[in-house]
């Protein structure tokens, strides 16, 4: 099992727990409603933060293997050359 799919599991089972913990307590409507509805906006914005961190480092990841990439490939041309200038 990936890390990725355990993480997700675990944050849909934790958010289903505390919302079934909310409507058993003994609190009035308007006050359940208020709390599930601070708990689906701190949910969302904890996940756009994640996501938003995702995005970053994967930009950085692309970015450090095209210059690896790039390394790789200026290297395998003075290679290249070399052993042109070699045979000649």
């Amino acid at each position: 099992m990936s890390v990725g799919k355990f993480l997700g599991g675990f944050a849909i089972g934790a958010a289903i727990g505390a919302i079934a913990g909310i409507l058993l307590a003994p609190k009035s409507g308007k006050e359940t409603r208020e709390i599930i509805g601070n708990m689906a906006e701190d949910m969302a914005k904890k996940t756009d933060e994640t996501v938003q961190d995702i995005k970053r480092k994967a930009d950085n990841l692309i970015s450090d293997a095209q210059e690896k990439s790039e390394e790789i490939m200026g290297k395998l041309q003075d290679m290249l050359n070399k052993n042109k200038n070699e045979e000649a």
